[in-house]
């Protein structure tokens, strides 16, 4: 039986002292990701102060309520900035303490980590909010992570959360794409789509939760993975996250941003961690790629390279999804040019 993870959400839950709130701020204020920036917030005030003050004194009286309209406009969106910069200092000071508690770090940003996932290496802008890093052992990183695409009109910025977690064995690049996280026409919501052929069906009511990708001719290395109490921790715990077995890593993601600071999402964070984690990291202990070769095939823990990386391939519902959505939009205006 597995033993769960003791995790000390007390600094979630508990509101924190002002003055571990000021000893926070104090030894954080001015390192990079820290804490709220009340500067161009402040700036804003006083330029909407001195708008509505030009306002009060002018003498027409449009231009009067005009600018004392706009001057209150900028000073609100000023004021509504320094008050989330405030905010900032005790949710990161919780953060900051749930993470000693519990032998983690805590960065509220970072750079782009540079692992091998799917929704890594994308775009630009790249780089983490919220993150928390395992300090000893074995690596556990989790948090939430963003990049950008496209230009003018058509820039993009995409929002994840993810988590990494590091196998002891090198295992074949699979993917369980669940399926209640699709889009229209179950277009998938990883940003890459993966060759069909490379479906693999598995027993019971897999299916109808997840896609399992695996390479071909690692049919047989997948199904000694997924086990039927894999896969039912799989449903239980992750049904609405994809994941993905790249190297020595398991990744889980998800679309949007969550909140680290909820105790309710670090709680099914450390589930998934100590269900679908632990079990994977159990059924591969043995594992070994027979297409490295001989004996020398577990020394090497690794995996040969038509096994190493899936095949991409055409996100057919999504072009599907795209067309008809365009034909919506066009259809009324197309009808127009023949009437």
């Amino acid at each position: 039986m597995l033993v769960a993870t003791s995790i000390d959400y007390r600094p979630l839950i508990e509101p924190p002292a002002k003055e571990a709130v000021a000893a926070f701020r104090a030894a954080h204020r001015g390192a990079p990701g820290y804490g709220g920036s009340p500067g161009a917030a402040a700036i804003a005030v006083a330029i909407g102060v001195l708008i509505a003050l030009f306002g009060v004194l002018a003498a027409g009286g449009t231009t009067r309520w005009l600018a004392i309209a706009v001057g209150g406009v900028v000073a609100a969106f000023g004021v509504a900035g320094l008050v989330l910069a405030a905010r900032r200092w005790p949710r990161e000071t919780r953060l900051d303490a749930f993470a000693r508690a519990n032998g983690l770090l805590y960065y509220p940003r970072t750079g782009d980590p540079g692992y091998p996932g799917a929704i890594f290496g994308r775009g630009s802008g790249r780089g983490g909010s919220d993150h928390l890093l395992r300090t000893a052992g074995r690596l556990l990183d989790y948090g939430n992570y963003q990049y950008t695409t496209g230009s003018g009109k058509n820039r993009q910025t995409h929002e994840w959360w993810f988590l990494a977690m590091q196998l002891d064995r090198a295992l074949p690049h699979m993917v369980l794409d669940s399926k209640a996280n699709d889009g229209l026409f179950g277009a998938t919501s990883l940003p890459v789509a993966f060759a069909r052929d490379q479906v693999l069906h598995l027993e019971g009511d897999f299916d109808r939760h997840f896609t399992l990708y695996c390479p071909r001719e690692y049919e047989r290395d997948a199904l000694y993975v997924f086990t039927p109490d894999l896969m039912a921790a799989c449903i239980d715990e992750a049904g609405t996250l994809d994941l993905e077995i790249v190297d020595r890593f398991l990744f889980a993601y998800s679309r949007g941003h969550l909140d680290m600071a909820d105790p309710a999402v670090q709680r099914r964070v450390w589930r998934l961690v100590d269900t679908v984690g632990e079990r994977l990291l159990e059924q591969s202990e043995h594992y070994a790629d027979e297409n490295v070769g001989g004996r020398a095939a577990f020394a090497a823990n690794v995996v040969a390279p038509r096994g190493a990386r899936l095949r991409r391939g055409l996100n057919v519902a999504g072009v599907v999804a795209t067309v008809v959505i365009a034909a919506i939009v066009l259809l009324p205006r197309l009808l127009g040019l023949f009437q």
